[in-house]
């Protein structure tokens, strides 16, 4: 088992708090092998905790090996493109972290909209030059995860996007009609924000190019841009537009749409893809031999960095949205309370997203305000307000349905009164999603870990243990990139 390697967060509740609301701002750090922090463009000199010293190889100038590096060793970089920004972290074969840095979105505009796919492309290649130049060349592979069912159309010759991106969140609630008429009863496509609806809904408007078209979810399109292979994915990503992870197939119904010639075809989530571009390699000084995998989704990337590998062992994703997984015996599918299950190896990863989380919190409270006002909450006396806070109009799980509207009243005098409400009420939808998981069949969860920027909030941490009542801690990792540093690391195993 790898190492993990604990990693204290710059922000008190949420991981983009440091960052200012536009351009694309960016931070990392870099560690010895002895868990100091030796460089940090944010914060001091911090210490991490992390293995004891190993014997280094020790250079003259930044071309050779670096403290914290052995003589011969390959490192394996994860990005993390969340909803908000994006993260890398760079890891050994141990599971020690060497550097890790963030960026925000840039906000490039189109038509009055912001062009999510040139944004998402400038942060990629900016994450890559923050990466020191000296550890580049140590990369041995690359994987990426990104948001589930965030949805690309784009030409099948070129890469390039016919249309704005779909995001995660957005439904397209005209195509349901259609793909419950061709899926089972139920099924995890028969949402209005499953990527299958996304691809009806374009394919259904008055569009001239379909026959150059090709579907990709973000991950797969940021993954290309690195390997080149056009039209490659993952079972993970690709569980939302129908495919089969159990059969390892498009299932019939939907290979015999007219618009399954847009589908991707599909691989294990950290298996070899191809070898790093050669103008890339050579512009960032990448070695030859870098390959570049199958990545996942965000709320995936986050459980495999959480490193819980039991039946029961549930983690809680607190960051823009709630995203809940679960690791199972048992497969689950139930699209009327927007369940869904994920395969990790011989298991089931069963769960959901909520509409509700971090970003409702971000709306109402600055970050000094989240911080200042948690520390006076009675985290073991219940709030007897009842909200359910979401961003706007729309509810994804444990409940589907595109018409649930936020509540947040009555709004209490006391601000601390008020954040303690919304805090338990996020909390008691957690435990819905658990307890609709277990009626549904799945394992029984008898421990929670945390990830994602809420778990650094320890008051809110207790409230959800005392709701749940389980045993709820911070994962010993919680970021996402992480997770998708481990998978970069399975692909040279088994290349």
């Amino acid at each position: 088992m790898l190492a993990s390697v604990y990693n204290p967060a710059i922000s008190f509740l949420f991981p983009w708090s440091s960052s200012p609301k536009h351009g694309l701002f960016s931070s990392w750090k870099q560690f010895s092998g002895t868990g100091l922090c030796l460089y940090d463009n944010v914060n001091k000199l911090t210490r991490r905790r992390g293995p004891r010293s190993i014997p280094m190889a020790f250079g003259s100038n930044t071309d050779e090996a670096e403290v914290g590096v052995l003589l011969g060793e390959r490192l394996y970089l994860g990005m993390d493109f969340g909803t908000s920004g994006a993260r890398f972290a760079l890891i050994d074969k141990r599971g020690t972290i060497h550097v890790e840095g963030k960026r925000e979105y840039p906000h490039f505009m189109s038509e009055e909209k912001v062009d999510w796919a040139r944004s998402w492309k400038a942060t990629l290649f900016s994450l890559l030059e923050d990466i020191p130049s000296h550890l580049r060349k140590l990369v041995a592979s690359i994987s990426i995860d990104g948001t589930s069912a965030t949805t690309l159309i784009v030409d099948s010759n070129t890469g390039e996007p016919l249309r704005r991106p779909l995001l995660y969140n957005e439904s397209c609630p005209d195509a349901l009609p259609t793909v419950k008429s061709i899926a089972p009863p139920n099924h995890t496509v028969c949402s209005g924000s499953s990527t299958l609806c996304k691809l009806v809904s374009w394919w259904e408007s008055d569009v001239s190019n379909k026959k150059s078209a090709l579907l990709l979810h973000q991950a797969d399109w940021l993954l290309w841009l690195l390997h080149g292979k056009l039209g490659v994915s993952d079972y993970n990503n690709a569980l939302k537009v129908g495919y089969d992870p159990e059969l390892e197939s498009y299932p019939p119904w939907l290979l015999s749409q007219p618009y399954s010639q847009l589908l991707p075809s599909v691989r294990a989530p950290g298996t070899s893809i191809g070898h790093l571009k050669e103008d890339i390699r050579s512009d960032f000084g990448f070695p030859n031999d870098c390959i570049v995998c199958a990545g996942t989704t965000d709320s995936i990337a986050a459980f495999l960095a959480a490193r819980a590998t039991q039946p029961g062992k549930a983690v809680t994703s607190l960051g823009s949205t709630l995203a809940i997984k679960l690791l199972s015996t048992t497969r689950i599918e139930d699209a009327r309370f927007g369940v869904y299950s994920h395969r990790l190896d011989d298991k089931w990863l069963v769960g959901g997203a909520s509409n509700t989380g971090g970003a409702v919190l971000r709306q109402i409270f600055t970050d000094e305000q989240l911080v200042k006002l948690s520390e006076q909450i009675n985290p073991m006396e219940a709030s007897l307000l009842d909200y359910y806070p979401l961003q706007t109009i729309g509810e994804r799980f444990p409940v589907a349905d595109p018409n649930m509207a936020p509540r947040l009243d009555p709004r209490p005098e006391s601000e601390v009164e008020f954040l303690h409400g919304i805090l338990e009420s996020i909390a008691r939808i957690e435990a819905k999603a658990y307890s609709l998981l277990k009626d549904l069949g799945a394992t029984e969860v008898d421990e929670v870990f945390t990830a994602g920027g809420g778990a650094k909030n320890e008051k809110w941490t207790k409230i959800r243990e005392r709701v749940l009542g389980l045993p709820v801690s911070r994962a010993t990792q919680t970021e996402a990139a992480y997770g998708a540093a481990l998978l970069a690391l399975r692909g040279t195993d088994e290349k």
